[in-house]
């Protein structure tokens, strides 16, 4: 894979000394360990090895991850692993994107108590959809779901939302048969809206009382009960946004689309634009330029100065032990929680039945070698001829051309 003429690493390196500097009061330990991760990435602070092609004699020099789950280097390969293993999850039934987004007042008591609020937003949004499925009047049955947590708009601002995909359909109360939604149709948007903004205030309200938020510099005023009454009490009028995008196309759509937003972290390398000393340059979606027409959001440039990029970046650093994806329901993984085969079995059961002969399962893949491919000659024979130390330099000098792998 090619590397980016400018990376989320490059600016960091360029100016994330200077700001650690200057806030070092105001980050927390989580926010430098993600900063000089992203800064040692790839390159030989953290070590490495070096290959050789036993064909072409070329030499590979490749260093080693950082791993932190807020590196944008990272990320790709951590989603394949992952949705390696969620592939054997999936259900033969269609999916359901539903979107849960906290108002900005209620952003505002996040942004200083994110591990308490992100969580109560999981367990608000989890504990409405399956509230909603079990009523009778609605599917009647026991929900499963994935949920994934994103922190951020297209701009780097603080916008936490929760991504839920759900299968179309439950389990029947008496646990023998499997409840599908209608066609195209999961849940009434408005009734999960209301019960949602019902429970996580009052689940706020809680918080507030056990002593578990703090509020700082334009809320400090909220801190005292009929303060935070007073401050909650219009969000009981307005209309929270939750709301469901079609059903995906297929297992293979799902997979696509949790491939792109399990892993994502708040800004890609291939979005930025450009960097010197006085800005940062990268793309955004400018919902106000929408096309009336047809919906479209028009990318546009927005121009940060270094710190203020930074800043915005590091925000989004979850805290220490943080699940940003969790399971619920059918889909726990837990003592509770029925088999997929059984799942399966039921959904098949009450799949139309093919009018023509079944086709034969496909031979199961060859295993992947572990053969690495030289990047010279294409050839599976790379062979690794030396490990590089942290911090350390490699010994082999090259009689062929070198390729190093810092992407």
């Amino acid at each position: 894979m090619s590397r980016p003429s400018l990376e989320v690493a490059d600016i960091f390196r360029a100016h994330a000394p200077a700001y650690r500097r200057d806030h070092a009061r105001r980050l927390s330990l989580g926010q430098l360990k993600a900063m000089s991760a992203i800064e040692a990435c790839r390159t030989t602070e953290l070590g490495g090895h070096v290959a050789r092609c036993d064909d072409c004699q070329r030499l590979a020099v490749s260093y080693n991850s950082c791993r932190n789950r807020h590196c944008p280097k990272c990320q790709g390969s951590a989603a394949r692993i992952w949705l390696a293993k969620r592939q054997a999850d999936l259900l033969p039934a269609p999916y359901f994107h539903v979107v849960f987004t906290l108002p900005a007042p209620i952003a505002a008591i996040a942004f200083h108590n994110k591990a308490v609020v992100y969580d109560l937003l999981f367990k608000a949004a989890a504990e409405t959809l399956q509230t909603i499925a079990a009523d009778p009047r609605r599917l009647g049955a026991r929900l499963g779901l994935i949920a994934v947590l994103h922190t951020w708009g297209s701009a780097l601002t603080h916008h936490p939302q929760l991504h839920c995909i759900v299968p179309g359909g439950g389990l029947s109360p008496d646990g023998q048969r499997w409840i599908a939604c209608r066609k195209g149709f999961f849940l009434p948007v408005r009734v999960l809206s209301r019960l949602f903004r019902r429970l996580f205030l009052e689940k706020l309200a809680i918080l507030h009382a056990q002593g578990r938020l703090r509020f700082f510099g334009d809320l400090a005023h909220v801190a005292a009960p009929l303060a935070v009454a007073a401050y909650l009490a219009p969000l009981r009028r307005t209309e929270w946004v939750v709301y469901a995008k079609p059903p995906f196309g297929g297992p293979a759509a799902v997979l696509a689309y949790l491939a792109r937003y399990t892993h994502r972290v708040a800004i890609s390398s291939s979005r930025l634009v450009g960097m010197d000393d006085q800005t940062v340059r990268f793309r955004w979606k400018d919902y106000r330029r929408a096309d009336p027409a047809t919906g479209v959001v028009k990318m546009a440039t927005m121009a940060l100065a270094p710190a203020e990029f930074i800043r915005r970046f590091v925000m989004h650093v979850l805290p220490s032990g943080f699940h940003r994806i969790r399971h619920y329901g059918l889909l726990a993984k837990g003592p509770n929680s029925p088999p997929l085969a059984r799942l399966r079995a039921l959904i098949l059961d009450q799949a139309p039945k093919p009018t023509t002969a079944p086709v034969a399962d496909a031979p199961p893949d060859e295993p992947a070698s572990s053969a690495r491919t030289c990047p010279g000659c294409g050839c599976a024979s790379l062979r690794i001829i030396e490990v590089i130390g942290r911090g350390g330099s490699w010994r082999a000098r090259p009689h062929r051309p070198v390729w190093c792998d810092s992407s």
